[in-house]
């Protein structure tokens, strides 16, 4: 006896429908985008998070996620928010390694002290001339001060400023992406080779997924990273407010 078959576009309805589909499709897309970078000896080109925000970026506006790009992003942002709430409890994990790792960091947190607060003045100030000069509009000016702080403390420190938090987290991942994916060649066009100077530049650059990036290719750059990025991301957080309510008023 045959039974009535569903066409595949039912089908298709039915699971982008639901919130599961969303966080399976999140896992899955990272998944085939760490292969290929681990197949191609971890080349920083083939960034697991750029493939992975590609494939779902194509999927979610191209089949059926919602009648508007609007609505395809809240459909799929419904199923998605656990791993971005795990965002925040990642941030505070990277204490783990900074602890094993504190006695590396002897003798070198005051050149770290001032490398991390010229990096971050320089990148502040360097993005958001670049917007201004480019007539970009007050929304994106502002999502540029809080661009190279991880992504849970700059949204938060966005809301504070009351910027937008959307396109302060758009610009964080561009960063991060950019900086994991080109501070390997930069350092290595200027020669830099200690892992603790290459690990705190990255930290500070690209944040969370430059960290990734530092541990996978040494553990004493990863160490040095995740505390690079997390005292950046804790002296943005008092100081980064005060700055921009005395530039804007």
């Amino acid at each position: 006896m045959m039974t009535d078959r569903l066409p595949i576009s039912e089908i298709w309805v039915y699971l982008s429908g639901d919130p599961l589909f969303a966080l399976v499709l999140t896992l899955a897309s990272y998944q085939f985008g760490y292969t290929l970078y681990i197949k191609f000896n971890r080349n920083p080109i083939l960034n697991p998070a750029a493939i992975s925000i590609i494939l779902i970026a194509v999927i979610i506006s191209q089949f059926g996620f919602g009648d508007s790009p609007k609505e395809a992003y809240q459909q799929y942002f419904e199923g998605a928010k656990f791993v971005h709430f795990l965002l925040g409890t990642a941030t505070v994990a990277l204490a783990v390694p900074i602890y094993r790792g504190f006695s590396e960091m002897r003798g070198k947190i005051m050149p770290i002290f001032i490398a991390l607060t010229a990096g971050s003045i320089v990148s502040i100030c360097s993005a958001v001339l670049i917007a201004k000069y480019m007539n970009a509009g007050e929304s994106i000016v502002g999502s540029m001060y809080t661009k190279s702080v991880t992504a849970p403390i700059a949204m938060g420190i966005a809301e504070r400023i009351q910027v937008s938090p959307t396109l302060t987290a758009v610009f964080t991942v561009i960063t991060g992406i950019l900086g994991a994916i080109l501070a390997p060649y930069i350092l290595d066009l200027f020669k830099i080779r200690p892992w603790w100077i290459r690990g705190t530049a990255i930290g500070v650059g690209a944040h969370g997924l430059g960290i990734t990036r530092a541990f996978s290719v040494n553990e004493q750059a990863g160490i040095f990273a995740s505390m690079a990025m997390g005292l950046n991301g804790v002296l943005s957080a008092i100081f980064l407010p005060y700055i921009y309510t005395l530039i804007h008023g």
